[in-house]
């Protein structure tokens, strides 16, 4: 429940509608109410009560008196109207999640009627706090003491109170009176599939792969050829991630090349390699990744762009290349190279590149600079960070459904 929901942009409406989505996901019934909105994901019912916004003109007199400290029939009128709208549309509610409603006062007759609904019924709240009127310099001349401007700093009962950030949280905490540890933080994320316009067969491979858990993605974008030097590829990953003891993957792209009638051997004698090296869940060779068993996939151009954002370092072991293009490609995307040292590559790679030596160096070696590469960026532990724990759907699941359970 809010002033407004989706298809609103603001940062709370943009949370509400994740948060629906990925609640729909866990299994629960969702209903998302508001003043101003409309119906956004066919599963998932929305109502709109014109009185519930914070632009309603009925509802802009009222805040208007209000801000003078004036309590007038029309607020009494408008507490009314506005619990009468609420037992049509919680009546079969177990838990509302009132995004700032208990703590602004952008609509104060429904925080009047929505904390005496919640004390007069089983209702539990989870008052969702984004922003708190009463620690906002800018809010002060518009508040006062006495009710109902005290109940945006009074606990609420049967309320847990959650905040997006530790900040809000020890401003919540002293404006409640409670301690901190009774506040609970739950930072706001990102969908990165939506983020990044990831293809349908992207995020297919992403959920199947696990891909998002991953502490390092090195790409192939290559053929099957035995001149790619996938073997050393498969070396490197398995000796990466026993030093690190991270998991560590590997994507690698391409198909068996088409031109030689053994590189379908080739793949047979990569798959076995991948086996002894123990690598079935950490390399994936996306040709054997279709949408059906024993479905070959072949990956599409816009697929393969998103195997590059997707990836933290491009690994290219050649050991014959004409020209390189897969390195311009990793530079425009912005991710660390380490790549064969050949003339074609140092040509397309120039000094900005980090170059081995395929034939002499170990996989030990390189596994040594990729790491020492990697764990020296910044950008590569934020990265990993914001994939593994700034995921709305890990968020929601890991911090928002336990208060609904509970």
């Amino acid at each position: 429940m809010h002033y407004a929901s989706p298809p609103g942009i603001g940062g709370v409406e943009i949370t509400i509608a994740h948060q629906a989505r990925a609640l729909l996901d866990c299994g629960f019934g969702v209903r998302v109410i508001s003043g101003d909105g409309a119906t956004f994901h066919p599963q998932i019912e929305s109502i709109i009560e014109p009185i519930f916004s914070s632009s309603n003109a009925d509802v802009l007199r009222v805040q208007a008196e209000l801000a003078k400290g004036q309590i007038t029939a029309a607020y009494h009128d408008l507490v009314a109207r506005c619990t009468a709208a609420l037992k049509n549309t919680l009546a079969d509610v177990d838990v509302c999640i009132a995004h700032n409603i208990p703590t602004l006062h952008k609509n104060l007759a429904l925080t009047a009627a929505l904390a005496q609904y919640a004390a007069d019924t089983s209702l539990h709240v989870v008052a969702y706090c984004h922003d708190l009127a009463w620690t906002n310099i800018q809010y002060q001349a518009e508040l006062h003491d006495g009710d109902p401007w005290d109940k945006l700093r009074q606990v609420w009962p049967n309320a847990d109170y959650v905040t997006v950030s530790a900040m809000r949280q020890q401003e919540l905490s002293k404006l409640l009176g409670v301690p901190a540890d009774q506040v609970t933080v739950i930072t706001g994320g990102i969908d990165p599939a939506q983020f990044l316009r990831w293809t349908e067969t992207t995020k297919r491979l992403v959920q199947k792969l696990n891909l998002m858990d991953a502490d390092g993605i090195l790409l192939l974008p290559a053929r099957l050829t035995r001149r790619k030097n996938i073997e050393m590829a498969l070396q490197v990953l398995a000796t990466l991630r026993q030093q690190s003891g991270a998991d560590f993957r590997l994507i690698i792209t391409g198909p068996p090349g088409p031109h030689n009638p053994t590189n379908k051997s080739y793949l047979d004698n990569l798959l076995d390699i991948r086996t002894q090296l123990h690598l079935e869940a950490a390399a994936h060779f996306l040709y054997c990744e279709g949408p059906e068993a024993r479905t070959p996939l072949l990956v599409d151009d816009d697929t393969l762009a998103d195997c590059y954002q997707l990836a933290d370092a491009l690994l290219f072991p050649s050991t014959q290349e004409g020209f390189g293009i897969p390195i311009l490609e990793a530079g425009l995307s912005g991710i660390p190279v380490f790549c064969s040292d050949l003339p074609p590559l140092r040509q397309s790679g120039g000094e900005d590149v980090t170059y081995f030596d395929p034939q002499h160096d170990s996989p030990s070696q390189i596994a040594q600079k990729i790491a020492a590469t990697l764990n020296a960026s910044s950008s590569f532990h934020l990265r990993v960070r914001v994939r593994q724990q700034y995921r709305w759907e890990t968020i929601i699941r890991r911090s928002l459904v336990p208060l609904l359970e509970r």
